[in-house]
């Protein structure tokens, strides 16, 4: 038994759990040891059964997916853990892998990618279903995309109003802005003008956002 990856199925759908046990049951060296029909019956079975992968779902009563999966990864000894669910959503695929999942698959995965993806991840190689992987591409691009237009956007401030967009991202008041810069707040408040006017936005909510999507701060 020592080579047998032990796993535990985190679903609140029992019939899912039961197809998933019996198509990983079928293979040699996996092992369904556990179920648990949420996020916080996850932590006492992980406890109970010492896995070495958990299949989490993501949309689940008290805790969710996500939750949980961050707080399994914070545990010493952490199972790793692969994100099994319908919700393919670019927020949900980044906030999955910011938890710490190490694969994120499908629902509609053919069986034998699971029992796959469940022998790669628990020998420490990450595993994402091809559309998955296909929206993390685009998203990728994307913000390369902002990056650089954010660049761009920004090289019309002066060096002062630079400053200025830098500490309006960092979430510092008028006040706190001129102490830190060593201006009046009057001054703040007139470069905060001028950078609406040269950039065409609306408030300094969007001159945050633009100096984050440059990776100002």
């Amino acid at each position: 038994m020592a080579d047998v990856i032990r796993v535990l199925l985190v679903d609140d759908d029992a019939l899912v759990r039961a197809g998933l046990s019996m198509m990983l049951d079928g293979v040699g060296d996996i092992a369904v040891v556990g179920e648990a029909g949420d996020g916080r019956e996850a932590m006492t079975a992980v406890d109970a059964h010492s896995p070495d992968v958990v299949l989490m779902d993501l949309q689940m009563p008290h805790v969710d997916g996500i939750t949980a999966t961050r707080r399994l990864r914070a545990r010493p000894r952490a199972p790793e853990v692969i994100v099994l669910t319908t919700f393919d959503t670019d927020e949900n695929i980044v906030h999955a892998l910011r938890a710490g999942a190490g694969g994120f698959l499908l629902k509609d995965t053919p069986p034998a990618q699971i029992a796959e993806a469940v022998t790669l991840v628990a020998a420490g190689n990450p595993m994402l279903s091809p559309g998955v992987m296909r929206r993390l591409m685009d998203r990728t691009v994307a913000q390369a995309g902002q990056y650089e237009r954010a660049r761009t956007a920004l090289a019309a401030l002066t060096p002062r109003e630079h400053d200025v967009a830098v500490a309006i991202a960092n979430g510092r008041s008028n006040a706190e802005i001129a102490a830190e810069l060593l201006m009046s707040v009057t001054t703040v408040k007139s470069h905060v003008s001028a950078m609406l006017t040269k950039l065409g936005l609306d408030n300094r909510t969007q001159i945050a956002l633009l100096a984050h999507d440059a990776d100002l701060v």
